[in-house]
């Protein structure tokens, strides 16, 4: 058994399924494809018939009318209160489960169910066949916090021929259990576009794409941010040295027995204690290099340190 599909009213589970219920109906073997996709990921599927259990009326409406244009009859019910209903399609008369029964090419054994793969029968059937499954069992997350798309199959052979359909197509699936149940999901971004496309939510899939641009972009900016706040820290502790050695030189009457070089460097940063080294070079008539301000900078430290180690040893 799955659980009941379109969980999360007005999730992006609930969008991408509303994508692919945008489409008109497939017909011919696309049909018994996307018939059978519901079939097996549904709730229950055998002798006793089909049923499928969702949250969205309009995904039980559209597997009622593909069924029915396969000549297997089914009807929807609505389960529960209103804040919490569930959709059911079921097929559960003998005679249009035993047509659909012969329809997929299933006796309705008790034996582990398989998927068939005579129910395949162009190169589109096994789109229409994932994206019943996903409107069946499947669900993903909001991309704003995490890529994650899952079917849960429920069945261990279902998962595991449901991978082996999707590896054939060129996708990566992978498989785990949660709660005894099997899951067949993809969690790489790149993957779950190419699947969305392939289950008929190109849009979804543009979305996603549109999300991680959005995504690297405000890192890219934090990263900016970050850089740039570390950088101001950093010239305001180097601001902050240099205006300490400049008052300990001022102190002991040394500054101004300084070579003018040296004098008009001190003069411009105590003027400008703010700006980068860049920012204060430009200050100097004519400007000078920022290499040569560090240059006379590095100097008056030195000096204020010289002077320091003097005084302590006097």
């Amino acid at each position: 058994m799955t659980a009941p599909a379109g969980t999360a009213g007005g999730s992006f589970a609930r969008q991408v399924k509303g994508e692919i219920l945008s489409h008109e109906p497939p017909r011919g073997c696309c049909a018994v494809a996307f018939a059978y996709g519901i079939a097996c990921f549904g709730r229950s599927f055998g002798k006793s018939g089909l049923v499928l259990y969702t949250e969205m009326s309009a995904a039980a409406q559209y597997a009622k009318r593909v069924f029915a244009s396969l000549d297997v009859a089914g009807k929807v019910y609505a389960r529960g209160s209103e804040d919490s209903r569930i959709y059911e399609f079921a097929v559960t008369e003998p005679e249009q489960v035993r047509r659909m029964l012969a329809l997929f090419g299933h006796d309705g054994g008790p034996g582990a169910l398989r998927i068939n793969s005579r129910n395949f029968a162009c190169e589109q059937c096994a789109h229409h066949f994932a994206a019943a499954a996903f409107l069946a069992c499947g669900t993903i997350t909001n991309p704003q916090r995490e890529y994650n798309l899952e079917f849960g199959a429920g069945r261990y052979h279902l998962a595991q021929d449901l991978a082996a359909l999707l590896t054939g197509h060129g996708f990566l699936p992978k498989c785990t259990v949660r709660k005894g149940s099997r899951i067949v999901y993809f969690k790489a971004s790149e993957q779950i576009e190419d699947m969305l496309t392939f289950m008929g939510a190109p849009a979804a899939a543009m979305e996603i794409m549109g999300t991680k641009v959005l995504k690297d972009f405000r890192n890219k900016a934090n990263r900016l941010t970050n850089c740039e706040t570390a950088n101001i820290d950093k010239a305001v502790a180097a601001s902050a040295a240099t205006l300490e050695a400049i008052g300990a030189l001022r102190a002991a009457h040394a500054l101004d027995a300084l070579p003018e070089p040296l004098r008009e460097a001190a003069r411009l940063r105590e003027e400008y204690p703010d700006l980068s080294l860049k920012e204060l070079a430009a200050r100097f008539d004519p400007p000078l290099s920022k290499s040569g301000l560090s240059h006379r900078i590095k100097k008056l430290e030195q000096l204020a340190k010289d002077l320091r180690e003097r005084n302590e040893h006097v």
